[in-house]
C-alpha cells in the first residue's frame, strides 16, 4: 500500500541514495570534457574514441531490463551497493589504464554499474513517498544527478589541467567505492512499521512474458518514444561530442567550452524541479509540453547546422545549449507515464523498457557521429565535419517525434477505451477531433 506522507526518515534515504545517482552522472559524463586526452592517451581516432561512450551506453540501454528484474529480485538497497562499488573500480581502472584495451574494459564495467542507480533510485521514492510526490522527487532527483554532470565540466577540467589524468580519476573511482558502505548502512527498502514485500523469484521463461506485457501497455511505448526523442541530444551533447565539437568546430578555449556545456546541466537543475511541480499539478499537460519541446529542439538543430560558415557566435551558442539542455527534465515524463498507466508489479521492468529508449539513440548518434568525423574530417573543415556529422542526431529527433506521436494518439485511445468500459484512469483526458482516427 502506497504511503501517504513524506516523512524526515524517507528524505534521508532518498538523500543517501540520490548521491550514488549524482557519482554515475559524473561517472557517465567525465570523458565530455576528458575526450581530448583520452584520444592522446590511447592513441586513438573520433570513431575509436566514440566506442568508450558506444560501449558504455550501450550496456547502459542493455541493462536496464535486468535491473527492473534485479531490484524487484534483491531489492534497491543491494542494487545500489552494487553499483556504487562497480563505478568505483570502472573509474579506477579507467585512471590505471595506458591502452586502449583496458580502457573500453573499464567504461564497460563504469556503464554495468552506471546502468542499475536510476531504476533503484525511482523504486526508493516510489515506496517511501506518496503518489503524488513521485513527479516531484523523481525530477528532483533528475536534476540533482545534473550536480554530478556540473562537477564533470568546468571542475573536472581544472582539476585534469591541475593534477593530471591518473590522479583525478583515482580520486573519483576510490571516492565512490567507499560510498558503497555508507549505502549499505542507510538505505531501507520500505518505511519504519511497513512489513517487507516478499519477493518471489520469476522464473526465467517468465521474464520475456513480464517484459512483453510491459512493451505492449501503449503507455510504456509512449515512454520509450518520449524519452527516446528528448533526452538523447542533449545527453550526446554532454557525454561525448558537445565538448569537442565547441573546441574543434566552433574554436572556444577549453574553459569557455566547458562553460558552455555546463549550461546544459544549469538548465536541467533549474528546469527539472520546476516542470515536475507543474506536471504533477496538471498532469495532463505532459504531452503538450513534450511535443513543444520537441518543436523548439528541431528549430535548435536547424539553427546550428545551418548558420553561415559553420561558427556560430558564443552567446548563441548559450542559448541553443540552454533550450537543448530541457530535453533531460522533460524525458521525465516516460517515467510518469510509465508509473501512472502500469500495474505496480510491472512498473520497474517498465520503467527499464522506457530507458532503454533515450540511451538507445544516445549509442546510436555517439557511434555514427564518430564515424562520420573519421571518414570526413580529412578533407573537410571542422565546422562542415561536424555538421555532416550530426546530421544522425537531426534524423533520430525526427524519427523519435514521428513514433510519439503515433504512440501519444494510440495511448489516448486506449486511455478513452478504458473509461468506456467504465474503468477508473489516472488522468482524464478530453476527446480531440483527431483522436477519433486513432481509435478506428
Amino acid at each position: 500500500m502506497p504511503v501517504d506522507r513524506a516523512t524526515k526518515q524517507a528524505w534521508l534515504i532518498w538523500s543517501t541514495a540520490v548521491a550514488v545517482y549524482v557519482a554515475a552522472l559524473f561517472h557517465r559524463t567525465s570523458l565530455g570534457v576528458a575526450s581530448l586526452e583520452a584520444g592522446d592517451r590511447f592513441s586513438v581516432g573520433p570513431a575509436a574514441l566514440g566506442t568508450f561512450t558506444v560501449l558504455q551506453i550501450g550496456l547502459y540501454a542493455l541493462m536496464q531490463i535486468p535491473t527492473g528484474l534485479l531490484v524487484d529480485r534483491f531489492g534497491p538497497r543491494r542494487v545500489l551497493t552494487a553499483a556504487a562499488l562497480l563505478m568505483g573500480t570502472g573509474q579506477v581502472m579507467f585512471a590505471l589504464a595506458e591502452s586502449y584495451p583496458v580502457g573500453l574494459a573499464a567504461r564497460a564495467v563504469l556503464g554495468i554499474g552506471d546502468a542499475m542507480t536510476w531504476v533503484s533510485v525511482l523504486r526508493l521514492a516510489a515506496a517511501h513517498f506518496p503518489p503524488r510526490r513521485f513527479t516531484l522527487v523523481m525530477t528532483l532527483s533528475a536534476a540533482l544527478g545534473g550536480a554530478g554532470n556540473m562537477i564533470a565540466t568546468v571542475p573536472l577540467t581544472l582539476l585534469l589541467d591541475n593534477v593530471g589524468w591518473t590522479v583525478t580519476f583515482l580520486i573519483a573511482g576510490f571516492g565512490t567505492a567507499l560510498y558503497s558502505a555508507v549505502i549499505a548502512w542507510r538505505v531501507r527498502e520500505v518505511p519504519d512499521g511497513v512489513p517487507q514485500p516478499v519477493v518471489e523469484p520469476v522464473p526465467l521463461r517468465a521474464v520475456g512474458a513480464k517484459v512483453e506485457d510491459a512493451w505492449r501497455e501503449p503507455s510504456t511505448r509512449l515512454g520509450f518514444w518520449v524519452h527516446f526523442t528528448s533526452m538523447s541530444a542533449p545527453a550526446m551533447l554532454g557525454l561525448l561530442w558537445g565538448f569537442p565539437y565547441l573546441v574543434e568546430a566552433q574554436g572556444l578555449s577549453s574553459t569557455s567550452a566547458s562553460a558552455v556545456l555546463s549550461t546544459l546541466v544549469l538548465v536541467g537543475i533549474v528546469a527539472g524541479p520546476v516542470l515536475g511541480t507543474v506536471i504533477g499539478a496538471r498532469p495532463v499537460w505532459r504531452m503538450p509540453i513534450v511535443g513543444t519541446y520537441l518543436g523548439v529542439a528541431m528549430l535548435c538543430w536547424a539553427v546550428l547546422l545551418g548558420w553561415p560558415g559553420g561558427v556560430l557566435p558564443t552567446p548563441v551558442l548559450y542559448v541553443l545549449f540552454a533550450l537543448l539542455a530541457v530535453g533531460n527534465p522533460v524525458s521525465g515524463v516516460a517515467f510518469a507515464l510509465v508509473r501512472d498507466y502500469n500495474p505496480l508489479h510491472r512498473v520497474s521492468t517498465a520503467t527499464g523498457v522506457a530507458n532503454v529508449g533515450g540511451f538507445a539513440a544516445i549509442t546510436f548518434t555517439a557511434l555514427v557521429v564518430g564515424v562520420v568525423l573519421d571518414v570526413v574530417e580529412s578533407f573537410v573543415p571542422a565546422p562542415q565535419a561536424y555538421r555532416l556529422a550530426f546530421l544522425s542526431v537531426v534524423a533520430v529527433l525526427l524519427v523519435g517525434a514521428w513514433r510519439t506521436i503515433v504512440w501519444w494518439r494510440r495511448a489516448r485511445a486506449a486511455v478513452f477505451a478504458a473509461e468506456d468500459r467504465g474503468e477508473a484512469v489516472p488522468v482524464r483526458l478530453r476527446r480531440r477531433r483527431w483522436d477519433v482516427f486513432a481509435e478506428a
